[in-house]
């Protein structure tokens, strides 16, 4: 192969071992996830908001953005279920650009796979010791989910990831709720058939291992639009493209017995056009949707919101405390009201 193998990388139970969690954050996350569960199969009314910056770029301003959430989580427990974003894997379209922390624990310096996965696993049982919060990641590479999968609560695949058999045989074996989003061609049957496929269990090859997953119902639908063959945005939140979305949902369920309809709104990427500013408006069209009608007001569970500290981002090295360097986020002063008036509209 046209390829230098540098080491051999510690596999998921040696790191495991080295940086054990504790009794009291696999109590945390289990406690979460069952909270997570009650919402997914329609027990609880409250919202999931899955909030925080594009990357998860630097562990101290990560900690600081999510310490701030425990302030307002407490706020507002009655109406919203706040799951931080913690992303420290970032695809990357044109294969160039900062990676994540998992390949870049510094951002300034060259890839370190291995000081990688220990950042990543360290920020995330941070975040449980400290804040109280489990949290979501997105699932770039499904044989590195074993690194994490007794800290989060949640898990995304992406729009470019969406299509691939092994994101979806992974996702089969989760058991935390994992949300499939649209591909970038927008095409919704794409995004079912990977729901379906999560929601069933099989048997495939993981980590050299003969795997046999039981299935996960908590798979789902993630709507954050799509783009044209002229590269332009288009947008797949408003009223019309839910309603479709159900009538798809309600399609499968007849045909394959699909559980727990759900759906999660990614307000930025093709749905804000990469305009952090304009999801504060995106939320309450949907919220004004799921209000004039019962099937999307029955499937809506939640939203993803990018947000940091510091309005908008900047370029590696650029020096701003809390500012994405990724895509712009929206700023802490604009979330802290968002979140505020989502409670109230909710």
């Amino acid at each position: 192969m046209n390829m230098e193998f540098e080491r051999k990388l510690a596999i998921p139970t040696e790191v495991k071992r080295m940086y054990p969690i504790t009794a009291k954050v696999s109590t945390i996350v289990e406690k979460r996830a069952r909270k997570i569960a009650d919402i997914f199969e329609g027990k609880s009314n409250e919202l999931v908001l899955i909030i925080g910056p594009c990357s998860a770029d630097n562990e101290d301003s990560v900690i600081d953005y999510i310490s701030r959430l425990t302030r307002v989580q407490e706020k507002v427990a009655d109406k919203i279920f706040i799951i931080p974003r913690i992303y420290t894997n970032k695809p990357r379209t044109t294969g160039f650009g900062y990676k994540g922390l998992l390949h870049q624990p510094d951002p300034d310096a060259k890839p370190d796979m291995f000081k990688g996965i220990i950042a990543t696993r360290e920020l995330h049982m941070r975040a449980v010791l400290e804040t109280g919060f489990s949290c979501a990641d997105e699932m770039l590479y499904p044989e590195n989910h074993k690194y994490l999968d007794d800290l989060l609560a949640y898990v995304a695949v992406g729009a470019r990831s969406v299509e691939d058999q092994q994101h979806r045989l992974t996702a089969s074996g989760i058991e935390v709720p994992v949300g499939m989003k649209n591909p970038t061609s927008g095409d919704f049957t794409v995004m079912m058939n990977a729901i379906l496929t999560a929601q069933n269990p099989h048997t495939f090859i993981y980590r050299g291992w003969e795997a046999h997953s039981k299935g996960n119902p908590y798979a789902h639908a993630i709507l954050r639009g799509h783009t044209s063959k002229h590269g332009k945005s288009i947008p797949n939140y408003h009223y019309e493209d839910i309603l479709l979305l159900c009538d798809f949902y309600d399609e499968y369920m007849e045909k394959y017995d699909i559980k727990f309809p759900s759906l999660i709104v990614d307000t930025n990427h093709c749905n804000s056009d990469k305009n952090p500013f304009e999801q504060p408006r995106i939320i309450k069209e949907v919220i004004s949707s799921s209000k004039n009608h019962e099937r999307i007001r029955k499937i809506l569970k939640g939203f993803m919101v990018e947000s940091y500290i510091v309005d908008g981002r900047q370029d590696i090295g650029g020096g701003t405390y809390g500012q994405s360097i990724t895509d712009p986020c929206l700023g802490w002063e604009k979330t802290e009201q968002l979140i505020y008036e989502i409670a109230d509209m909710w």
